[in-house]
């Protein structure tokens, strides 16, 4: 075997991605999360001793150095998409960041990735933005030899972007446009994402850069949600909304992230009035030797649950 890392937030959506190919390439891997029993389904994928789960809060200092002792790589997956009482960007994207990166330093560890996001902008208007960038900025001073990988819209089975709107297409007449829908995204599949940021890992020449993660081709949210229609068998009325309207909605979003998921926030809002696409010149997934997986060949794979009939929706159209 390779050696030992610690993967934070690994019971994730992207995370159990990154634990698969790191057992396949014989890496010893401990899952570090704060609910452990979440992953457990991850246990019968290594050979005996291979995986460990850990149960790790990366707001708690102690916590992180109990869970990156005697490790010689780190990746960080740990993120939120909204703020709620009891977790803030702050201190998951930044002092989570932090605390992470300067453990893995302490401990003498040889490889650490840290993934943040497209957008990360210390100016930016959005929070979200600011704490992405602040947390990549911490991290490189803490290890500067640490790989950003910074993914767009990250899709596949059980994803929070095309499940979320299917199920909203299941009970809704209509799907809104959010800011019109023509900011654009450039969604990359969970397997490619998992690949490169194990690629980043085991490469030296990828210490200390960055990358940006999106898939062979960019899209508009009116097309994505065209696309879903089309692969669900339920077409919807599209209805443009302005960046006031989708203000609007974010503000009431802010209120049930209190107690539930929010279809938007008023953060997330002002994320839509920018593109979410690899910027122009930066590295991307073929740097790290990966093959962008196209959106129209995963999406059928996981969406027709959503159809009438399920798998077998074309027989009951017939």
């Amino acid at each position: 075997m390779q050696g030992l890392v610690t993967v934070f937030g690994g019971s994730g959506f992207v995370g159990t991605q990154v634990v698969r190919q790191l057992l396949k390439r014989g890496w010893r891997v401990r899952v570090a999360c704060r609910k452990p029993q979440r992953a457990y389904d991850l246990q019968p994928l290594g050979n005996v001793g291979q995986i460990q789960l850990k149960r790790a809060d990366i707001t708690s200092r102690a916590s992180v150095e109990a869970a990156v002792a005697g490790a010689d790589a780190v990746i960080n997956l740990v993120g939120i998409l909204h703020e709620t009482p009891f977790l803030s960007f702050q201190a998951v994207h930044v002092d989570g960041a932090r605390h992470v990166a300067e453990a893995a330093r302490d401990a003498g560890v040889k490889a650490l990735v840290q993934m943040s996001a497209i957008g990360a902008d210390a100016a930016g208007p959005s929070r979200y933005a600011r704490s992405k960038a602040e947390g990549e900025a911490a991290v490189r001073a803490a290890f500067p030899a640490a790989v950003v990988v910074r993914p767009s819209i990250v899709f596949g089975p059980g994803d929070g972007f095309f499940n979320r709107f299917a199920r909203l297409a299941q009970f809704a007449p209509a799907l809104p446009l959010f800011g019109g829908g023509e900011n654009r995204f450039q969604p990359v599949y969970v397997g490619d994402v998992a690949l490169a940021i194990c690629n980043a890992l085991e490469d030296p020449a990828a210490a200390g850069r960055a990358f940006e993660l999106g898939g062979p081709q960019t899209y508009s949210f009116r097309a994505l949600m065209e696309m879903l229609g089309r692969e669900t068998h339920r077409p919807r009325l599209l209805l443009p909304l302005p960046h006031i309207a989708a203000s609007a909605i974010g503000l009431a979003g802010d209120l049930q992230s209190v107690f539930m998921a929010p279809v938007l926030t008023s953060d997330q809002a002002l994320l839509l009035r920018r593109d979410n696409v690899v910027s122009e010149g930066a590295a991307g997934l073929e740097a790290l030797g990966v093959e962008p997986t196209a959106v129209e060949t995963i999406l059928p794979t996981y969406l027709w649950r959503y159809r009438r009939g399920g798998q077998f929706a074309e027989l009951a159209d017939a």
